[in-house]
C-alpha cells in the first residue's frame, strides 16, 4: 500500500489512531481516509474481528495495520506515543472496558492537548443503560425500531432490521464532532473529546414521525387515521401506498414507483391508461377511501397495468414520460451495475493484497466529478511505514476556551426541498452554525407532507432561519446573491440543470463569494440518466439495496396476484419505514461533507464543487455487504421470519413482549450458559457443546432459547443477564419516535425542551454529538419566511422596498 502521508487530499497531514474493532468505527475512519486523512488502525492479535466480514477490503481501504494486544500492559506506552502524534484517536468500548485499559478521554488529552479524541458506544458512556453492550441488534430493540418494522413480516410480532444503520449514524455523527472540534482546534490550538452513539445516530434518520406522533399525543384525533399502512391481512390503508406503487413487470422484476406528488401521481394515473376509469363516480374520494373493497380493487388494478409490460417497455415509458418513474430493486451487489453509478464512475475496482480485485463503491464524495482520494487497498495485518514523529507545541498558560459553539460563525445557505439533503444542514445547526434557508413564497413542500399544519416539516427545520423569495425573479436573484457574498457554505439538491435554470450554480455563486464551500447533493446527480430523475426514500432504498438488505427474500415470486400482494408489504415497509431509511442515510453523509469543505478551507487546502447523493451514500452505506470479489465470504442474511441473524443473535418471544438476545461470538458462549443456567442447562446439552456444533444445530438451540424466553418477563431477563454482562434487552413495544420523546428518553438526555411557533413547548430529538469543551444547541423550526425581513434588513434592504417586494410577491 501507499506510505502513510503520502496521499493528498482535503484531510491530508490529519493522522488518525483507530483504536476500534467494530463496525460504526471502521466507518469512521474509513470516511477520514477517503478524504486523505493517515489513519492507523491497531488490531489485536490476529487482526481486528472484521478481517473475516466480506465488507473488510472496503472499510478498511487505505489504512495502516498494527498489530497490537491494547490488553497488554506492557502496550501502553506505545499506545501512548500513538497518540501522542496523532490529531485523531477513535474508540468504541464501553466506559468501563476504557478505564481498565487506560484508553479514557483523559489520559488521551494527557498525552496531547491537541489530540481529539471520540469515542462510539452503544447507549451513551453515562446512564442506566452505559453498561449494556453495544451491538446494532440490542439499540434497535430497545428504542422500538423492529417495532417498527413489524409489516414486514406476516408473522405476528416485531421484525429484525438486519441494514446497519445504527452503526452509519453513530460513524457520522461522530466524524461530524471529529471534523467540528478540528475546526474549532483551528482557533483554539486545543483538541477535545467528542461522544457519538448507536441510538443517538440512528434516531436522526427519521424524517417526520416524531411530530406525528406529538400531534396523536397531544391532540388526539387530529389525524383521519386508520393507522399503518396496511391492515392486519396485509390490505392497504393509506393513500402513499398508491403513490409509491410496488409491482412486477410482465418479465418479473420487480419495480419501486415514486409519483408522491399530485401532478407526478396524475401522469402515474395516465401512463397507466386510468384516467377515465377513475373518473367514474365509484372512485369519488381517491385515494382515501373508507372502505378496504375500494383499496383492494384500486390496488389490483394498479398492480395489474403494472404488469401488462416488459421491463424495456418501462424503460421507454420512462424515457418518454419524464413525470413517471421507477427503480428496480436491487440487491446491495446489484446496486453497483446501477447506471447512474456507473455513469458519474463512482464504482472502482481496487486490487487488494489479500482478496485480488474488489468492486466496491468509490468515495462518498467526489469533487469536480472526481473521488476525494483514489481509493487504495487495504493493509496486510501488521503493514504501516512509520512517519515522522512530532512535537507537540505547549499547551501556554491558562485553560481552553469553554462553552462556545464550535461552528460559531459560519452561515449556511440552502437551497433544496424536503429531508435527505436540507436535514445535513439542520445537524449544522446544533453545532453553532447559521443556516438560513431559502424557500418559495409557498413554502417547502415537505411542510404540508403530514396533515396537520407543519407537522411534516418540523424536524428539518430545526435551527433554521427561513426566507420566503422567488428566485426566479431578478429581484430574488439580487437577494440570493447579496446572502452569498456573506455566506460560507451553500447548499443545493435540485436536479439536474435546476440549479443553474436558477443561478445558483456553483459557477455562478463563485463569481459572487470565490471563497465559497459549495455542496451538490441531488438524489442522483447533476447529470446522467437520472440526473432529472424524481428521487424519494423507497425509491433510493429499491436503487441501492437498502430495502432488499433488510428483506432479502422478498422480491420473491410473481406468480399470481395472491402471491404478488403478499410480497408487497415487506418490500414497501423496508423502503418507506420513516424510522430509518435513504433520506437519513443521505443526509448524515450531507452533513459530513459540509464539515469536509469547511474544515479544508479552514486548513488552507479547500477543495472544489463537492458532490454528494442520495444514491451514491446509501451504497457507501452499505459497504459491509456489497463488495464483489472472488472467493468472498458470506454476508449474514436474517432468517426468512425476521427474527434475528442467528440463534444467538436475534429476537425471542418473552413472556410479556420480546426480548433481542446478542452473544454471538465464541468467547460469549461460556458466559450465556452460565447466566441461563438458573432455567436452562445449555452447556449439557452434547448439540451445544461446540461452537461447530452449534452451527449445525441451529434451529434446535432456538427451539431451547425460545423456550427458555417464553417463561419469564423481558425485563427480568434484561436485568438478569446484563448483570452477567450478557447483551439482552426489553423490547420497546411503541415505535421509536415515542420512546425517545417519552419520560424515560428525556431523563436519558435523548430528547430535550425545545419551544416552537406552532407547537410550543415540546421534546425534541437531542443533539446526536456531544463534546468535552464546547456546546451545541437544540432551537426549534421555523415558519415559511418568518426571517424574511430580519434578513433583508440585515443585508441592508430598506423598509420600503421590502414592502414593495412583499407586494410583487417576490418575498412572502
Amino acid at each position: 500500500m501507499a506510505e502513510l502521508g503520502t496521499m493528498e487530499g482535503p484531510l491530508a497531514g490529519i493522522r488518525v489512531v483507530d483504536l476500534t474493532r467494530t463496525l460504526p468505527g471502521a466507518m469512521t475512519t474509513q470516511f477520514l481516509a477517503d478524504g486523505g486523512a493517515d489513519v492507523l488502525m491497531v488490531e489485536p492479535a490476529g487482526g481486528s474481528p472484521l478481517r473475516s466480514s466480506a465488507g473488510w477490503p472496503g472499510l478498511a481501504r487505505g489504512k495502516g495495520s498494527l498489530e497490537l494486544d491494547m490488553r497488554d500492559p506492557r502496550n501502553r506506552e506505545r499506545i501512548r506515543d500513538l497518540v501522542a502524534g496523532a490529531d485523531v484517536v477513535v474508540t468504541a468500548m464501553r466506559p468501563a472496558a476504557a478505564e481498565r485499559l487506560g484508553l479514557t478521554p483523559e489520559q488521551f488529552a494527557a498525552c496531547n492537548h491537541r489530540v481529539v479524541s471520540a469515542a462510539i458506544t452503544g447507549f451513551g458512556s453515562r446512564g442506566p443503560l452505559a453498561h449494556i453492550k453495544g451491538y446494532e441488534g440490542l439499540v434497535m430493540g430497545k428504542f422500538g425500531f423492529f417495532q417498527s418494522l413489524h409489516d414486514a413480516t406476516p408473522r405476528p410480532g416485531q421484525a429484525f432490521i438486519s441494514t446497519p444503520y445504527a452503526s452509519w449514524g453513530a460513524a457520522h455523527t461522530a466524524v461530524h464532532g471529529i471534523l467540528a472540534a478540528l475546526y474549532e482546534r483551528e482557533t483554539t490550538g486545543h483538541g477535545q473529546h467528542v461522544e457519538a452513539d448507536l441510538i443517538r445516530g440512528v434516531a436522526t434518520m427519521d424524517t417526520y414521525n416524531w411530530f406525528k406522533e406529538l400531534v396523536a399525543r397531544r391532540w388526539p384525533g387530529a389525524f383521519a387515521s386508520m393507522g399503518g399502512p396496511w391492515d392486519e391481512e396485509g390490505r392497504p390503508q393509506a393513500r402513499l401506498i398508491y403513490a409509491l406503487l410496488i409491482a412486477p413487470t410482465r418479465d418479473g422484476v420487480w419495480l419501486q414507483f415514486a409519483q408522491t406528488q399530485p401532478r407526478l401521481f396524475d401522469a402515474f394515473v395516465e401512463e397507466l391508461g386510468l384516467t377515465k376509469e377513475l373518473a367514474k363516480p365509484e372512485w369519488e374520494g381517491l385515494p382515501d377511501f373508507p372502505d378496504v373493497e375500494r383499496r383492494v380493487r384500486l390496488w389490483e388494478i394498479m398492480i395489474e397495468r403494472v404488469r401488462q409490460r416488459t421491463y424495456a417497455e418501462w424503460r421507454q415509458a420512462f424515457e418518454r414520460n419524464p413525470d413517471v418513474s421507477a427503480q428496480v430493486f436491487r440487491t446491495p451487489v446489484e446496486a453497483l451495475d446501477h447506471p447512474q453509478l456507473l455513469h458519474e464512475n463512482r464504482v472502482v475496482v481496487v486490487d487488494d493484497p489479500e482478496a485480488g480485485p474488489v468492486r466496491q463503491p468509490s468515495t462518498m464524495i467526489q469533487v469536480d466529478g472526481r473521488p476525494l482520494v483514489p481509493p487504495r487497498p487495504a493493509p496486510r495485518l501488521g503493514e504501516y511505514r512509520d512517519v515522522e514523529p512530532r512535537t507537540v507545541p505547549d499547551a501556554g498558560a491558562g485553560e481552553p476556551p469553554v462553552g462556545g459553539l464550535p461552528l460559531a460563525g459560519v452561515t449556511v445557505l440552502e437551497f433544496g426541498t424536503m429531508f435527505a439533503a436540507p436535514y445535513g444542514a439542520t445537524l449544522l445547526t446544533d453545532l453553532g452554525a447559521r443556516v438560513i434557508k431559502v424557500e418559495s413564497p409557498e413554502g417547502d413542500e415537505i411542510r404540508r407532507l403530514v396533515a396537520f399544519p407543519e407537522a411534516g416539516g418540523s424536524k428539518v427545520l430545526e435551527g433554521k432561519e427561513s426566507i420566503a423569495v422567488d428566485i426566479s425573479t431578478p429581484e430574488g436573484r439580487e437577494i440570493v446573491h447579496e446572502l452569498v457574498r456573506r455566506a460560507d457554505v451553500v447548499l443545493q439538491s435540485f436536479r439536474a440543470g435546476a440549479a443553474a435554470r436558477a443561478g445558483v450554480d456553483a459557477d455562478s455563486l463563485r463569481r459572487v463569494n470565490p471563497d465559497l464551500i459549495y455542496l451538490n447533493a441531488p438524489g442522483y446527480g447533476t447529470d446522467g440518466p437520472l440526473g432529472k430523475a424524481p428521487a424519494y426514500a423507497p425509491s433510493i432504498g429499491a436503487a441501492s439495496g437498502l430495502a432488499l438488505s433488510s428483506v432479502p427474500g422478498a422480491a420473491g415470486s410473481t406468480d399470481g396476484m395472491e402471491q404478488i400482494k403478499r410480497s408487497v408489504p415487506p418490500l414497501h415497509t423496508a423502503g418507506m419505514n420513516q424510522s430509518v431509511q435513504a433520506d437519513g442515510v443521505a443526509a448524515l453523509g450531507v452533513a459530513s461533507a459540509l464539515l469536509l469543505g469547511l474544515l479544508a478551507r479552514r486548513r488552507g487546502r479547500p477543495v472544489g464543487t463537492m458532490t454528494t447523493t442520495m444514491l451514491a451514500t446509501s451504497t457507501v452505506a452499505l459497504m459491509d455487504r456489497n463488495l464483489d470479489y472472488p472467493d468472498r465470504p458470506a454476508v449474514p442474511e436474517p432468517d426468512p421470519d425476521l427474527y434475528g441473524l442467528s440463534p444467538l443473535y436475534r429476537l425471542y418471544r418473552a413472556a410479556d413482549g420480546w426480548v433481542f438476545l446478542a452473544a454471538p461470538t465464541a468467547r460469549e458462549w461460556d458466559t450465556l450458559t452460565e447466566a441461563l443456567r438458573p432455567w436452562v442447562d445449555l452447556a449439557a446439552d452434547r448439540r451445544f457443546a461446540a461452537e461447530e456444533s452449534r452451527r449445525r444445530n441451529p434451529a434446535a438451540l432456538a427451539k431451547v432459547l425460545g423456550d427458555t424466553f417464553a417463561r419469564r418477563p423481558k425485563q427480568g431477563w434484561e436485568d438478569d443477564l446484563t448483570a452477567a454482562d450478557v447483551g439482552c434487552v426489553a423490547c420497546a413495544d411503541d415505535v421509536p419516535e415515542r420512546c425517545l420523546q417519552d419520560d424515560a428518553g428525556f431523563d436519558l438526555g435523548l430528547s430535550v425542551a425545545a419551544v416552537s411557533p406552532v407547537f410550543d413547548e415540546y421534546r425534541r430529538l437531542a443533539p446526536a454529538t456531544t463534546f468535552s469543551r464546547s456546546a451545541v444547541k437544540a432551537d426549534s423550526s421555523c415558519l415559511i419566511g418568518q426571517h424574511t425581513d430580519a434578513i433583508l434588513a440585515e443585508i441592508g434592504v430598506p423598509d420600503d422596498r421590502i414592502a414593495e417586494l412583499r407586494a410583487r410577491r417576490v418575498i412572502g
